[in-house]
Order: C-alpha cells, then structure tokens, then sequence
C-alpha cells in the first residue's frame, strides 16, 4: 500500500544541493568534465522588476541564504537585510567557484523572491495603517512547511505581530490571534465561548471577542459588553464578504454604541479580505488590521542571479549576458532610496554610506546577524521616510 507523504526538503536536502533546477545539476557535470570546474565568477543578484504599482521593495531573505551558503567555499557580500530598494539595486554579490555555486541558485532566488514580497507587502500596509495594528493571520494561504519563513518576512517587514503559535520560539516574538467562529459554534453560544475563553485563558492575554458568528455585529458587541465588562479589551469583526455590507458604516456605529455605552476604549479589530484599500478606508476609526491573503499571497518581487564578472589568467573579466550590466558593483547610500552604484574599484560620488559589506569569507561567517526585531526597526526607520504607497 502507498502511503501519504508530505512533501518538504530538510536543510540537508536544500544545502547538498538537491533542491535545484536539473540544468544546474548538468551545468555542474559539463564543467568539472571539461575542466572548468575551478572557474571562478562573480555572480550579482539584484531587483530586476518591481510589481506594477510598487516604487520599492523590502529586501529579505539574506539569513535563510547566508545559513545555506555558510561553510561552503564562498565570498558573500550583501546590503543589510530589510533595506529598502529600487528596481535595478545589487543587493548582493558572490564570489568562488561557479561549479560551488550553481547548484544553490534556485534555493537563493527561491528565498530571496519570496521573503522580499512578503516584506514588501507587509511593509506597504504597515505604512499605509501607520499607528493601527497590523497583525498577519496569513499563515493558512501557504504550506505550514514555510510558516517560519513566511512569519519572519512579514514580521520584519513591520507587522506588528504573527499568529504562528511557534513564532515565540523562532521569531521571539510573543503569538497573536483571537478565536475562530468554530469555538462559537461548538459552544452553541456566542456568550458561552466568550465566557469560557476569560475563564481559560491566562490574565496576560487580551479579550478580544469575535462578534459576527450569529446576529448583527453592534448586537453581539453589546452582549460580549455585557457579557465581560471591563475586561473586555477589544472585538473583532470578520464577517463573511457575502454578508459584510459597508464595513465602514458597520464599524462606525458599533464604534457609537460603545461610547454611548460608557466603553470607547474598547478595540474594534477588522479582519477577512483586508489589503491595502481597505486599510486607508478603515484606518481612522479601527484600532487594527488582521490581513492574511494580502501579506502571504503578494505580487512578486523579480529577483535575478547574473554572472557578472570572470577570472581570467589572474585577472576580473567584467563579462554579462545580453540586457545585464556586466562588472562587480558596490552599493552605497545616501538615504532612503537614494543610492549610488558604481563599478567594485570606483569611488562613490556622491554617497558615502557602503550597503555590500562582505558576510561570509570563504562560507566563514565575519559578523554577528542582527536579531528579527532590529531589522523590524530598520525597515520602520525607513518607512518614516519616505511618502505613502499609492493603495493597490
């Protein structure tokens, strides 16, 4: 009998470079057969494309490739993780052997595409809700095999929590989330859920309600008022877009209810369906966003891998295929996307701050990588300075 299976690479598979595209395999075979197995290449990746719309992008996904790369036989120079850039910016360089590295391209553009659109898109929104929450729900859009991975992108893009029960242990961040209408209808009764989480659940966690399982959202945040008074933190409204109406009028009079109540401090949380129109509509009068699709499923980040020099008879060939600038590049900057490339023995012009700075020397690594939340940080320290995204 044939067993299911789930299908996931381990770190193993992905660092004895299994996981890659078959003409790589066959690439590797035809240089070590012709004796070009020591050929050495300088290999650029950079932002080749932006989503229609985007004027920027969150960079992300250097960990993941640094810890895959880290003992093999390779330089790796790369700008921080988290910095924002414009289509066309080097992001990073490698340098060795193209017979050690070719295996691994298809792992490294695999990353690096989809951490920097998660973080884009994360990054975008956060923006885009400024001091509103943003927590991402996201994780049932993808393949709980990545949901490490795809927590740390939109987190340290500037979401402001995940609801990954295992984020405390990879992340170190503390997880997120309210209760799914299944815990309503198991109990029959919205007020017994309600009451049966405050009595459950330890003092440290907010009591936010879920308020559209089965009557009208303003009728059910005045029971869980009633139900929880002043412990009651927040309710959260999730209603199905088949029966939504006008979100903004819902949240507006339940907004009213409770401060004729004597409540007003209590949270309103919006969730289901929420991208980045929805957050400008709703974003003065909601306390914060729940947004799962919008995050896990973003447009895409092109990234692309290039060789853009090769040594030859002791000396760097600045050599590239057809629409590619050819040359090692450094990165440096100014400020915020504002960033001047020269070729890698130039000196900048204009900028003085250098982004490539070298994080492995010979697969060794040379310094210490920053913790999620400061790169968190360094993401939100940009996005002050810069002008909100047009909605998409």
């Amino acid at each position: 009998m044939r067993r299911p299976r789930l299908y996931v690479a381990s770190k193993e598979d992905i660092v004895s470079g299994k996981i890659t595209d078959i003409y790589f395999v066959r690439t590797k075979r035809i240089l070590e057969a012709k004796g070009l197995k020591d050929l050495r290449v300088r290999m650029e990746i950079h932002v080749s494309d932006l989503p229609r719309g985007y004027d920027w992008a969150v960079f992300a996904g250097l960990e993941e490739v640094l810890s895959i790369l880290e003992g093999s036989p390779l330089d790796v120079y790369s700008i921080p993780e988290g910095t924002l850039v414009k289509a066309n910016t080097p992001v990073m360089l490698i340098e060795g052997s193209y017979a050690d590295m070719c295996l691994y391209e298809t792992a490294i553009l695999g990353i690096l595409r989809q951490a920097s659109s998660i973080a884009t898109k994360a990054a975008r929104i956060k923006k885009l809700a400024g001091n509103r929450g943003v927590v991402f729900f996201g994780l049932r859009a993808l393949h709980p095999a990545i949901a490490p991975s795809v927590d740390r992108a939109a987190y340290i893009g500037g979401v402001d929590a995940v609801s990954g029960a295992f984020s405390k242990d990879y992340l170190g961040v503390t997880p997120v989330g309210t209760m799914p209408h299944a815990l309503i209808v198991a109990f029959g009764s919205n007020v017994a859920a309600w009451k049966a989480f405050d009595e459950v659940m330890e003092p440290d966690v907010p009591r936010i309600m879920l308020v559209d399982t089965f009557n009208d959202e303003r009728v059910e945040t005045l029971q869980a008022v009633e139900a929880l008074g002043t412990r009651l933190y927040g309710v959260r409204l999730d209603t199905p877009r088949s029966r939504r109406g006008n979100m903004r009028e819902i949240v507006e009079e339940i907004r009213w209810a409770l401060k004729a109540l004597g409540y007003p401090n209590i949270k309103i949380v919006v969730s289901g369906g929420i991208n980045e129109k929805s957050v400008v509509e709703l974003r003065d009068i909601v306390d914060m966003f729940g947004v799962g699709t919008s995050i896990a499923n973003p447009p895409p980040v092109d990234i692309s891998m290039d060789v853009v020099e090769v040594l030859r008879d002791g000396r760097w060939v600045p050599i590239a295929k057809r629409g590619k600038m050819p040359g090692a590049k450094r990165v440096y900057k100014c400020r915020t996307l504002d960033y001047e490339i020269v070729l890698w023995n130039e000196e900048p012009r204009r900028c003085r701050e250098e982004l490539l700075v070298k994080w492995l020397d010979g697969g060794k690594l040379t310094r210490d990588y920053p913790e999620p939340t400061q790169i968190r940080d360094y993401v939100l320290a940009q996005l002050r300075e810069i002008p909100e995204p047009t909605p998409i």
